[in-house]
């Protein structure tokens, strides 16, 4: 868990509870916990007759590592927030909430020094259970010559042989997980692995494709097509090839059923599982605790899971790192993970640095950055990358104003600038204002209306009216050449193409010439502008550089001191979780 732990001084603040009390108001005034955090635990408290203080402080606690992303609160390690002050010991501490009412009425749960809130608590467990479940399962039926022919057929030659093993064991096994950096080769492993399950299968498969968000779908159904293109036509027989290619993918909460007015609630349950014999997910460190609990329970028992990402990468912006604790928690020997080491993508410069973020080496991160190559670059003051990010701004402008969508989406996935924060002077809404006064001064106009050409677009929430999708992107243009009607044109996910929608239907959409990290998540660019904040940001992470450095096809330019890349690269973005811990043990 991160905090900025700024105190809460000023009396007015609203950040401070005046009704607190003891050490809630301790915490609460060492800006350790936000006012939600204190409330809740509050009434939680006092609705089992609970007023122990150290109970009430761990109650807060629980609440405030739901809202940094944790599952649990560690009672042992948690003082490393802030090691100044003086907390409960954590024995001590475990002894008093054994004997509270709050663990009594199963509100919260300690387990091992892990502290949990009940729903956490509960669906951490189902996840385990599912998916130990699901491996214990008698393996799927194959007959073995027939796969290994097919298989010989889409991964010919030793090349392909860390694909290879990866479908294989996805073909072999009801659970399976793939993890591999960007350009590794995931989805074309996939495409492959479903041309060799439908060479051996001897009715048609049902076949489901999900990620996440709409971005990521749209890039994972477009890479799937790329991988049956022209560069892999000859592994796959005709019908499989157009079957694999027409695949369409969609967000989970979509396949899952989402029912509209609440947030965690699907028609796809354990009691109506879903109609697939095949479902494969990208992306999955972008997918929560509670997204995976309710995806394993809606799963079939005889259906194949592949599970596909990159666990180096940032977590889900909910509760839980759950492929990350997969990873950890089944481990290499299960049989059940399988990694692709192999780097595709990129050139070796970029390729060296993510690898040295991934590793931890602050000194092969910071060297890689300053070889002085245009391709990975290190600059200290963002008026550097000043003529990269306004010309990317004006080639999608000029492109929208004459009506040309494919060249105006080409220039939005041209480059792409991306920051830790949403606020403050590191954060996307001061540099998208900043992008578009740069625009002005290059263009010579005097104002930017609400809409115009060439405005990049982020959709910020599902509209499944509209078959709009949170992270979907898009660009203002003109209607037709020589027209002054505006439309925005969202992107499907096949290059060049994209959809019109009416300005005034869009309802969650924000102007995106910058974006934060999280939110390239599941993208690729050309070019790619790392913003980096102060080192004392509490966002900034090894995760977080890894994944916005690895958006890149082409050029990576990072804005900011060394200091801030080796504080980067030497902090590991922390999650408590048990889920690995809870694997490892059964």
């Amino acid at each position: 868990m991160s905090t900025d732990l700024t105190p809460v001084a000023d009396a007015f603040d609203r950040r401070r509870v005046r009704s607190a009390s003891g050490l809630l108001a301790d915490f609460n005034l060492a800006g350790v916990l936000a006012p939600a955090d204190v409330h809740v635990a509050t009434r939680v408290a006092h609705a089992v007759g609970e007023t122990g203080d150290e109970v009430l402080l761990a109650a807060a606690l629980a609440v405030r590592a739901v809202r940094q992303g944790s599952v649990c609160v560690d009672l042992s390690t948690i003082r490393d927030t802030a090691p100044d002050f003086v907390w409960p010991h954590p024995e001590q501490w475990q002894d008093a909430l054994a004997a509270s009412p709050l663990v009594g009425e199963h509100i919260l749960h300690v387990n091992e020094g892990l502290l949990y809130l009940d729903r956490y608590w509960t669906e951490e467990g189902q996840v385990c259970d599912d998916i130990r479940r699901r491996l214990a399962a008698p393996a799927p039926p194959v007959e073995d010559a027939r796969l290994q022919l097919a298989l010989g057929q889409y991964f010919p030659g030793e090349s392909y042989h860390e694909q290879r093993d990866a479908a294989e064991m996805a073909c072999r096994q009801w659970t399976s997980v793939i993890i591999g950096g960007p350009g590794s080769g995931k989805t074309t492993t996939i495409a492959r692995f479903l041309g060799a399950l439908l060479t051996v299968s001897d009715r048609p498969l049902r076949i489901a494709l999900a990620a996440p968000t709409g971005k990521a779908a749209a890039r994972m159904a477009q890479a799937v097509r790329e991988a049956t293109g022209e560069s892999g036509a000859k592994a796959f027989p005709e019908e499989h090839r157009d079957q694999i290619a027409a695949l369409t993918a969609t967000t989970m909460h979509r396949m899952l059923g989402w029912q509209p007015g609440t947030s965690t609630r699907f028609r796809h349950t354990r009691s109506n599982t879903l109609p697939h014999d095949v479902v494969i997910i990208d992306e999955t460190s972008m997918v929560s605790l509670t997204l995976m609990a309710r995806l394993l329970e809606a799963m079939p028992p005889n259906a194949r899971l592949v599970l596909v990402g990159d666990a180096d990468q940032l977590a889900s912006v909910d509760a839980g790192a759950v492929l990350k604790d997969l990873v950890e928690g089944l481990g290499p020997d299960s049989g059940a993970v399988s990694t692709l080491a192999t780097t595709h993508r990129y050139g070796p410069l970029i390729g060296a640095l993510a690898e040295a973020i991934r590793r931890g080496d602050a000194d092969g991160a910071v060297a890689a950055l300053q070889t002085g190559d245009d391709h990975v670059s290190l600059v200290r003051d963002a008026r550097d990358a000043r003529d990269a990010v306004t010309s990317a701004a004006v080639a999608m402008l000029e492109a929208a104003d004459g009506g040309d969508r494919a060249a105006a989406l080409a220039a939005l996935d041209s480059h792409r600038l991306v920051c830790a924060h949403r606020e403050g002077e590191f954060g996307v809404r001061t540099w998208n204002r900043k992008v578009e006064r740069w625009l002005l001064e290059r263009t010579g106009a005097d104002w930017l209306p609400q809409w115009y050409p060439g405005q990049p677009l982020l959709v910020t929430a599902n509209d499944y009216g509209l078959d709009l999708f949170n992270g979907d992107t898009g660009v203002v243009t003109r209607s037709a050449p020589g027209s002054r009607d505006l439309v925005a044109c969202i992107a499907t996910g096949t290059a060049g193409q994209g959809r019109d929608y009416p300005l005034t239907r869009l309802a969650n959409v924000e102007t995106a010439h910058a974006m934060t990290v999280h939110r390239s998540q599941g993208s690729q660019f050309d070019a790619v502008t790392v913003l980096l904040p102060m080192p004392d940001s509490p966002l900034l992470t090894r995760e977080l550089l890894y994944t916005a450095v690895t958006r890149a096809r082409k050029t990576v330019r990072v804005v900011g001191s060394t200091d801030a890349v080796r504080t980067a690269v030497d902090r590991r973005a922390q999650r408590a979780s048990g889920l690995a811990r809870r694997l490892r043990s059964q």
